[in-house]
Protein backbone atom coordinates (compact mmCIF):
# COMPACT_ATOMS: atom_id res chain seq x y z
CA UNK A 1 0.00 0.00 0.00
CA UNK A 2 1.36 3.31 -0.90
CA UNK A 3 2.18 5.69 2.21
CA UNK A 4 3.02 8.97 0.72
CA UNK A 5 2.17 11.81 2.71
CA UNK A 6 -0.72 13.24 1.01
CA UNK A 7 -1.34 16.93 1.66
CA UNK A 8 -4.90 17.26 1.59
CA UNK A 9 -5.03 21.27 1.56
CA UNK A 10 -3.77 21.33 -1.63
CA UNK A 11 -6.31 19.30 -3.03
CA UNK A 12 -8.86 20.90 -1.74
CA UNK A 13 -7.56 24.55 -2.71
CA UNK A 14 -7.33 23.04 -6.36
CA UNK A 15 -10.98 21.94 -6.26
CA UNK A 16 -11.97 25.16 -4.55
CA UNK A 17 -9.60 27.30 -7.14
CA UNK A 18 -10.90 25.69 -10.23
CA UNK A 19 -13.79 27.84 -11.12
CA UNK A 20 -12.44 31.22 -9.31
CA UNK A 21 -9.34 31.71 -9.07
CA UNK A 22 -9.58 34.59 -6.61
CA UNK A 23 -6.86 36.61 -5.60
CA UNK A 24 -7.99 35.88 -1.98
CA UNK A 25 -8.18 32.53 -1.96
CA UNK A 26 -5.36 30.78 -0.13
CA UNK A 27 -4.20 27.60 1.45
CA UNK A 28 -5.45 25.99 4.89
CA UNK A 29 -2.20 27.07 6.52
CA UNK A 30 0.53 28.19 4.15
CA UNK A 31 -0.17 30.36 1.33
CA UNK A 32 1.05 29.30 -2.46
CA UNK A 33 3.41 31.14 -3.76
CA UNK A 34 4.00 28.92 -6.33
CA UNK A 35 3.18 26.30 -8.97
CA UNK A 36 2.08 23.56 -6.76
CA UNK A 37 0.68 19.66 -7.65
CA UNK A 38 -0.47 17.11 -5.16
CA UNK A 39 -1.40 13.56 -6.10
CA UNK A 40 -3.60 10.31 -4.14
CA UNK A 41 -4.21 6.85 -5.57
CA UNK A 42 -8.22 6.73 -5.62
CA UNK A 43 -8.49 3.35 -6.25
CA UNK A 44 -9.09 0.87 -3.26
CA UNK A 45 -5.58 1.18 -1.77
CA UNK A 46 -5.41 -2.31 -0.28
CA UNK A 47 -6.98 -4.09 -3.41
CA UNK A 48 -4.75 -6.05 -6.13
CA UNK A 49 -3.96 -4.28 -8.93
CA UNK A 50 -4.80 -6.93 -12.01
CA UNK A 51 -3.75 -7.01 -15.09
CA UNK A 52 -6.87 -5.52 -17.32
CA UNK A 53 -8.05 -3.24 -15.01
CA UNK A 54 -7.20 0.79 -14.38
CA UNK A 55 -5.32 2.49 -11.45
CA UNK A 56 -6.99 5.47 -10.86
CA UNK A 57 -5.14 8.69 -9.51
CA UNK A 58 -6.28 12.04 -9.17
CA UNK A 59 -3.55 14.99 -10.01
CA UNK A 60 -4.19 18.44 -8.26
CA UNK A 61 -2.28 21.47 -9.79
CA UNK A 62 -2.48 25.13 -8.43
CA UNK A 63 -0.49 28.23 -8.48
CA UNK A 64 -2.22 31.83 -7.32
CA UNK A 65 -3.85 33.76 -10.30
CA UNK A 66 -1.23 36.84 -10.67
CA UNK A 67 1.26 34.38 -11.08
CA UNK A 68 -0.33 32.81 -14.33
CA UNK A 69 -2.45 30.01 -15.39
CA UNK A 70 -2.36 25.97 -16.07
CA UNK A 71 -0.84 25.35 -19.21
CA UNK A 72 -0.15 21.70 -19.68
CA UNK A 73 0.04 18.30 -17.75
CA UNK A 74 1.96 14.43 -18.08
CA UNK A 75 2.52 11.52 -16.57
CA UNK A 76 5.58 9.16 -17.53
CA UNK A 77 4.65 5.62 -16.37
CA UNK A 78 7.67 3.19 -15.57
CA UNK A 79 5.76 0.66 -17.65
CA UNK A 80 4.00 1.75 -20.41
CA UNK A 81 -0.02 1.55 -20.04
CA UNK A 82 -2.88 -0.41 -22.45
CA UNK A 83 -4.89 1.16 -24.72
CA UNK A 84 -7.32 3.05 -22.68
CA UNK A 85 -4.80 4.67 -20.66
CA UNK A 86 -5.44 8.66 -20.37
CA UNK A 87 -6.17 11.90 -18.54
CA UNK A 88 -9.53 12.75 -17.98
CA UNK A 89 -10.18 16.26 -19.50
CA UNK A 90 -12.97 17.52 -16.99
CA UNK A 91 -12.49 18.50 -13.20
CA UNK A 92 -14.79 17.65 -11.26
CA UNK A 93 -17.28 19.44 -8.04
CA UNK A 94 -19.68 17.90 -6.16
CA UNK A 95 -23.20 19.42 -6.21
CA UNK A 96 -25.79 19.58 -3.81
CA UNK A 97 -27.26 16.00 -4.25
CA UNK A 98 -23.64 14.57 -3.70
CA UNK A 99 -22.93 13.66 -7.30
CA UNK A 100 -19.39 14.29 -9.26
CA UNK A 101 -19.89 17.63 -11.76
CA UNK A 102 -17.72 17.51 -14.57
CA UNK A 103 -16.13 21.11 -15.73
CA UNK A 104 -14.06 20.66 -19.32
CA UNK A 105 -10.95 21.91 -18.77
CA UNK A 106 -8.93 20.24 -20.88
CA UNK A 107 -8.23 18.76 -24.67
CA UNK A 108 -8.25 15.23 -24.88
CA UNK A 109 -4.89 13.16 -23.52
CA UNK A 110 -2.34 11.71 -25.89
CA UNK A 111 -0.57 8.45 -25.03
CA UNK A 112 2.84 8.06 -26.88
CA UNK A 113 4.48 5.22 -25.26
CA UNK A 114 5.05 5.87 -20.92
CA UNK A 115 3.77 9.24 -21.51
CA UNK A 116 0.31 10.95 -21.15
CA UNK A 117 -0.03 14.46 -21.98
CA UNK A 118 -2.84 17.31 -22.08
CA UNK A 119 -3.10 20.83 -22.56
CA UNK A 120 -5.52 22.95 -20.95
CA UNK A 121 -8.00 24.90 -22.60
CA UNK A 122 -9.74 26.37 -19.85
CA UNK A 123 -8.42 29.33 -18.62
CA UNK A 124 -7.63 28.45 -14.80
CA UNK A 125 -5.49 28.42 -11.94
CA UNK A 126 -6.33 25.27 -10.44
CA UNK A 127 -7.52 22.16 -11.49
CA UNK A 128 -7.84 18.31 -10.90
CA UNK A 129 -7.54 15.78 -12.98
CA UNK A 130 -8.23 11.83 -13.20
CA UNK A 131 -5.41 9.56 -14.57
CA UNK A 132 -6.87 6.17 -15.69
CA UNK A 133 -3.86 3.50 -16.12
CA UNK A 134 -4.70 0.46 -18.27
CA UNK A 135 -2.35 -2.02 -16.31
CA UNK A 136 -0.82 -4.37 -19.27
CA UNK A 137 0.28 -7.55 -19.95
CA UNK A 138 3.71 -6.10 -20.17
CA UNK A 139 3.32 -5.71 -15.81
CA UNK A 140 2.24 -8.61 -14.71
CA UNK A 141 4.04 -9.93 -11.48
CA UNK A 142 6.56 -6.17 -11.69
CA UNK A 143 6.04 -3.20 -9.69
CA UNK A 144 4.86 0.14 -11.90
CA UNK A 145 5.53 3.82 -10.71
CA UNK A 146 4.05 7.52 -11.76
CA UNK A 147 6.13 10.54 -12.46
CA UNK A 148 3.25 13.69 -12.85
CA UNK A 149 4.40 16.97 -13.82
CA UNK A 150 2.71 20.01 -14.54
CA UNK A 151 3.58 23.14 -16.62
CA UNK A 152 2.29 27.01 -15.90
CA UNK A 153 2.51 29.74 -18.17
CA UNK A 154 5.11 31.54 -16.75
CA UNK A 155 7.11 29.04 -17.18
CA UNK A 156 7.01 27.19 -13.70
CA UNK A 157 6.73 23.48 -13.03
CA UNK A 158 6.13 20.75 -10.39
CA UNK A 159 6.55 17.44 -10.04
CA UNK A 160 4.97 14.50 -8.01
CA UNK A 161 5.77 10.91 -7.94
CA UNK A 162 4.02 7.95 -7.27
CA UNK A 163 4.97 4.40 -6.48
CA UNK A 164 6.03 2.06 -6.94
CA UNK A 165 3.33 -0.38 -6.99
CA UNK A 166 3.09 -4.09 -7.36
CA UNK A 167 1.31 -5.46 -10.27
CA UNK A 168 -0.53 -8.86 -8.89
CA UNK A 169 0.38 -12.41 -10.85
CA UNK A 170 -3.73 -13.13 -10.88
CA UNK A 171 -6.35 -12.62 -13.24
CA UNK A 172 -9.82 -12.35 -13.13
CA UNK A 173 -13.33 -12.33 -14.56
CA UNK A 174 -16.17 -10.98 -13.17
CA UNK A 175 -19.80 -12.03 -13.72
CA UNK A 176 -19.55 -15.24 -16.19
CA UNK A 177 -23.59 -17.16 -15.88
CA UNK A 178 -23.81 -20.36 -15.68
CA UNK A 179 -27.04 -22.62 -16.11
CA UNK A 180 -27.79 -26.37 -15.69
CA UNK A 181 -27.12 -28.60 -18.45
CA UNK A 182 -26.16 -25.98 -20.94
CA UNK A 183 -23.07 -23.24 -19.92
CA UNK A 184 -21.88 -25.23 -17.20
CA UNK A 185 -18.42 -26.87 -18.09
CA UNK A 186 -15.78 -24.47 -16.50
CA UNK A 187 -12.03 -24.27 -17.33
CA UNK A 188 -9.76 -22.38 -15.39
CA UNK A 189 -7.00 -23.17 -18.38
CA UNK A 190 -7.35 -20.73 -20.53
CA UNK A 191 -5.20 -18.05 -21.18
CA UNK A 192 -5.97 -14.41 -20.66
CA UNK A 193 -9.23 -14.90 -18.89
CA UNK A 194 -9.61 -16.18 -15.16
CA UNK A 195 -11.91 -18.72 -15.96
CA UNK A 196 -14.19 -19.98 -19.50
CA UNK A 197 -17.73 -21.04 -19.46
CA UNK A 198 -18.18 -23.80 -22.44
CA UNK A 199 -21.78 -24.82 -23.68
CA UNK A 200 -23.29 -27.86 -24.32
CA UNK A 201 -22.58 -26.72 -27.94
CA UNK A 202 -19.25 -26.10 -27.66
CA UNK A 203 -18.48 -29.53 -26.88
CA UNK A 204 -20.55 -30.74 -29.41
CA UNK A 205 -18.82 -28.87 -31.90
CA UNK A 206 -14.82 -29.86 -30.38
CA UNK A 207 -14.86 -32.70 -28.42
CA UNK A 208 -11.23 -31.58 -27.19
CA UNK A 209 -12.84 -28.99 -25.24
CA UNK A 210 -13.89 -31.56 -22.65
CA UNK A 211 -10.53 -32.32 -21.71
CA UNK A 212 -10.20 -28.81 -20.68
CA UNK A 213 -12.84 -29.34 -18.07
CA UNK A 214 -12.19 -28.30 -14.48
CA UNK A 215 -15.84 -28.70 -12.75
CA UNK A 216 -19.10 -29.03 -14.19
CA UNK A 217 -22.12 -27.20 -12.99
CA UNK A 218 -25.06 -28.50 -11.85
CA UNK A 219 -28.60 -27.55 -10.06
CA UNK A 220 -31.26 -29.69 -8.61
CA UNK A 221 -34.24 -28.98 -6.62
CA UNK A 222 -33.47 -31.34 -4.12
CA UNK A 223 -32.81 -29.35 -1.45
CA UNK A 224 -29.56 -31.77 -0.12
CA UNK A 225 -28.27 -30.64 -3.64
CA UNK A 226 -29.22 -27.51 -5.49
CA UNK A 227 -26.62 -25.37 -6.68
CA UNK A 228 -23.55 -27.87 -7.26
CA UNK A 229 -20.20 -27.80 -8.45
CA UNK A 230 -18.53 -31.36 -9.38
CA UNK A 231 -15.05 -32.75 -10.19
CA UNK A 232 -14.47 -35.83 -12.65
CA UNK A 233 -14.79 -37.99 -9.89
CA UNK A 234 -17.27 -36.76 -7.44
CA UNK A 235 -19.73 -39.57 -6.35
CA UNK A 236 -22.27 -40.07 -9.04
CA UNK A 237 -25.14 -40.38 -6.62
CA UNK A 238 -24.61 -36.85 -5.54
CA UNK A 239 -25.64 -35.51 -8.98
CA UNK A 240 -28.37 -37.51 -10.40
CA UNK A 241 -29.51 -37.45 -14.26
CA UNK A 242 -25.86 -35.50 -14.79
CA UNK A 243 -24.38 -37.34 -17.35
CA UNK A 244 -20.41 -35.67 -17.58
CA UNK A 245 -18.83 -35.16 -21.21
CA UNK A 246 -17.01 -37.90 -22.50
CA UNK A 247 -13.14 -37.08 -22.11
CA UNK A 248 -13.80 -35.24 -19.08
CA UNK A 249 -11.36 -36.51 -15.97
CA UNK A 250 -9.98 -33.68 -14.38
CA UNK A 251 -9.65 -34.97 -10.44
CA UNK A 252 -9.93 -30.97 -9.80
CA UNK A 253 -9.68 -30.05 -5.46
CA UNK A 254 -12.42 -28.16 -4.16
CA UNK A 255 -12.46 -26.31 -0.77
CA UNK A 256 -16.33 -24.84 0.01
CA UNK A 257 -15.96 -21.31 2.07
CA UNK A 258 -18.49 -18.92 3.31
CA UNK A 259 -18.50 -15.52 4.19
CA UNK A 260 -15.08 -14.26 2.02
CA UNK A 261 -16.73 -11.36 0.22
CA UNK A 262 -13.87 -10.28 -1.64
CA UNK A 263 -14.74 -6.53 -2.69
CA UNK A 264 -13.48 -7.16 -6.36
CA UNK A 265 -15.33 -10.26 -7.41
CA UNK A 266 -18.61 -8.95 -5.14
CA UNK A 267 -18.62 -5.07 -5.14
CA UNK A 268 -20.15 -5.53 -1.28
CA UNK A 269 -18.97 -3.13 1.39
CA UNK A 270 -16.60 -5.33 2.38
CA UNK A 271 -12.36 -4.44 2.63
CA UNK A 272 -11.67 -8.26 2.31
CA UNK A 273 -9.15 -9.09 -1.18
CA UNK A 274 -8.13 -11.84 -2.35
CA UNK A 275 -4.74 -11.67 -3.01
CA UNK A 276 -1.72 -13.41 -4.74
CA UNK A 277 -0.52 -14.26 -1.06
CA UNK A 278 -3.70 -15.84 -0.28
CA UNK A 279 -3.15 -18.14 -3.62
CA UNK A 280 0.43 -19.43 -2.31
CA UNK A 281 -0.68 -20.22 1.34
CA UNK A 282 -3.87 -21.98 0.67
CA UNK A 283 -3.69 -26.16 1.54
CA UNK A 284 -4.67 -28.54 0.02
CA UNK A 285 -4.36 -31.18 2.15
CA UNK A 286 -8.11 -31.30 3.08
CA UNK A 287 -9.97 -30.98 -0.05
CA UNK A 288 -12.88 -32.52 -1.97
CA UNK A 289 -14.79 -33.43 -5.37
CA UNK A 290 -17.47 -31.68 -5.01
CA UNK A 291 -19.43 -28.77 -3.43
CA UNK A 292 -23.19 -28.71 -2.67
CA UNK A 293 -25.95 -26.30 -1.49
CA UNK A 294 -23.85 -22.97 -3.16
CA UNK A 295 -25.54 -20.22 -2.08
CA UNK A 296 -25.43 -16.32 -3.04
CA UNK A 297 -21.72 -14.83 -1.62
CA UNK A 298 -20.68 -18.41 -1.08
CA UNK A 299 -17.34 -19.56 -2.50
CA UNK A 300 -14.72 -22.32 -3.25
CA UNK A 301 -10.93 -22.61 -3.52
CA UNK A 302 -9.93 -24.69 -6.61
CA UNK A 303 -6.82 -26.22 -7.19
CA UNK A 304 -6.41 -27.77 -10.58
CA UNK A 305 -6.19 -31.39 -10.90
CA UNK A 306 -2.52 -30.71 -13.11
CA UNK A 307 -1.27 -28.25 -10.32
CA UNK A 308 -1.15 -25.04 -12.68
CA UNK A 309 -3.30 -23.05 -11.35
CA UNK A 310 -5.71 -21.64 -8.18
CA UNK A 311 -8.79 -20.22 -8.23
CA UNK A 312 -11.57 -18.32 -5.80
CA UNK A 313 -14.63 -18.69 -6.94
CA UNK A 314 -17.54 -16.30 -5.35
CA UNK A 315 -21.15 -16.87 -6.27
CA UNK A 316 -22.33 -13.53 -7.07
CA UNK A 317 -26.26 -14.35 -7.36
CA UNK A 318 -28.41 -18.02 -7.64
CA UNK A 319 -31.92 -18.27 -9.45
CA UNK A 320 -33.00 -22.21 -10.27
CA UNK A 321 -31.08 -23.62 -12.43
CA UNK A 322 -28.81 -20.80 -13.01
CA UNK A 323 -25.70 -19.02 -11.16
CA UNK A 324 -23.40 -16.12 -12.03
CA UNK A 325 -19.51 -16.50 -10.92
CA UNK A 326 -16.71 -13.97 -10.58
CA UNK A 327 -13.66 -15.66 -10.50
CA UNK A 328 -9.67 -14.67 -9.22
CA UNK A 329 -7.36 -17.12 -10.87
CA UNK A 330 -3.42 -17.46 -10.16
CA UNK A 331 -1.00 -19.91 -11.99
CA UNK A 332 1.74 -21.69 -9.43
Amino acid sequence: MNRKRYNIPILLFAFTALLSCDDGITLIGDSVTKLSNDCIKRSLPVAPNIVGNNIEFAYAMALPSDLGKLQSAQVVASIPGGEGTRFDPNSYYTNNAGLDVPVPVASESVTNGATTSVTFTADTCASTLRYYYYIPEEARDREVSFTFSVKASNGQTAEYKMGPYKISKMDMTLNKVLSHGNACYISFHNDGEAVTVYTAADLAANSSLASQTDLVYTYNDNTDLTHGFFAANAPAELHPGVTFPSGFVSNTKIIKVYGLRDRQLSDLNSSLHVDDLDFQEISFNTYYSNALKLVTEGGLWIETADGQYRAFVFINATAANTATISVKRYKM
